[in-house]
């Protein structure tokens, strides 16, 4: 009765194990990347100007801005990374007009108050907040905020140039030029917008700051959502034919092991998935490539623990004894395979970017997912059958006995 009670527990923790990763798959699914969704591939360099060189400092400043300005499109799953000294790498999937996010992303965004013969009086840093609001005639504007020293500073200004007009740049470009009719303080707008979108598309770079130098657009790539399409078909294709063909070896020649080690494949496929749900990863199509390698990784973990056992019946001993047995000298061999292939993708992780750290992370995901399996799930799954006689027959495991 103890034993069966354990085989039954050990059903229900594979069983739940297998729920909660479906539960993550369905719940949050695969981020597609942009290989495979489509959208815009930006590359950004920093120029450097005279007051200001581009170092550590300055790129970490860049990046933080305009990850706040692509968070402000709302954009799903953006990725935005350095590479090398001086350039940013910036993702936008389902993105079809790289232009316009270039137009918001990549502009210095240097917000000046300049009186008429052009000096600058206040600039940008002042400003809290700025929204994209319609005046008391219905007509778009953007409505801002200063902070209390830019406030008291805006009140000075306006103070001095009353019945005088300041101008309103953003950039070198002149959004508005007002004449200063009263004192201004915390409060303002700025006139002259067509439409309340580009009015949100200036308040948007108001908002989240300047970029701390100018960056110019060396490289803009644009991928179709087909092109995407196609290689998931491909790839799934290519997958579900390997898995196949890997399952009609291991149950010709590991008999019934092999119809177990096809369904633990399957579990494997479906807790690697939740794993990555889970984690939000991004599937990239190298990732794809990462993935199948990693089912192919798995298999060789149940060849590896097979072969142990069988070795083990060979000697004489029992049915329990081998598995035992094998799975001790097994797991030796397992982790060693397997942590040289982990830090090797770690190490592609830390010092690569875009796809091959997409191929980097989903292997360290698939090696990681199929050392549990193989430890765990086989491990049970093969205690929960041992005392089948499909197990006992002389041919399980691929042993020929005289």
């Amino acid at each position: 009765m103890r034993y069966k009670q354990k085989r039954r527990i050990k059903l229900i923790i594979i069983l739940a194990i297998m729920a909660f990763a479906a539960f993550l798959y369905f719940q949050h699914g695969i981020n597609l990347g942009l290989d495979l969704q489509g959208g815009a591939h930006i590359v950004l360099q920093a120029q450097p100007t005279e007051e200001r060189e581009i170092n550590d400092t300055v790129m970490s400043g860049i990046q933080s801005v305009i990850e706040r300005r692509v968070n402000q499109l709302g954009l799903s799953e953006p990725l935005i990374q350095r590479e090398g000294s001086d350039r940013i790498i910036v993702e936008l999937p389902a993105v079809d007009s790289p232009n316009e996010a270039i137009n918001t992303i990549g502009r210095t965004a240097m917000l000046t108050f300049r009186n008429s013969a052009g000096e600058v009086l206040m600039t940008g840093e002042a400003v809290k907040d700025a929204r994209a609001d319609h005046d008391q005639y219905g007509r778009p504007v953007i409505a801002f905020t200063l902070n209390d020293e830019g406030s008291e500073k805006f009140a000075n200004i306006t103070r001095q140039y009353i019945g005088e007009k300041i101008g309103i740049y953003l950039d070198d470009e002149r959004l508005t030029n007002p004449t200063v009719q009263a004192v201004i303080e915390e409060r303002g707008q700025i006139t002259g917008y067509d439409s309340i979108q580009a009015a949100e598309e200036d308040a948007i770079l108001i908002r989240e700051g300047a970029l701390p130098v100018p960056v110019e657009v060396i490289e803009t790539r644009t991928v179709g959502p087909t092109l995407g399409s196609i290689s998931i078909q491909k790839s799934i294709r290519a997958g579900l034919i390997g898995l196949l063909l890997v399952a009609i070896y291991m149950v010709f020649y590991y008999r019934f092991p092999g119809v177990l080690a096809a369904v633990i494949l399957a579990i494997y496929g479906l807790i690697l998935m939740g794993t990555m749900a889970g984690l939000q990863a991004t599937l990239t199509l190298p990732g794809i490539a990462g993935l199948i390698l990693s089912i192919g990784m798995a298999v060789d973990a149940n060849i590896i623990i097979f072969e142990r056992i069988k070795d083990e019946l060979k000697s004489g001993k029992t049915l329990r004894a081998a598995i035992d047995s094998g799975f001790r000298r097994a797991y030796t061999t397992i982790i060693d395979a397997n942590v040289t292939t982990i830090m090797t993708a770690l190490i592609l992780a830390y010092f690569t970017s875009g796809t091959v750290r997409g191929f980097a992370v989903t292997l360290g995901i698939g090696i990681i997912v199929s050392m549990f399996t193989a430890f765990f799930v086989t491990r049970n799954v093969i205690d929960i059958f041992a005392g089948s006689k499909l197990l006992r027959e002389n041919k399980s495991f691929g042993v020929r006995k005289g």
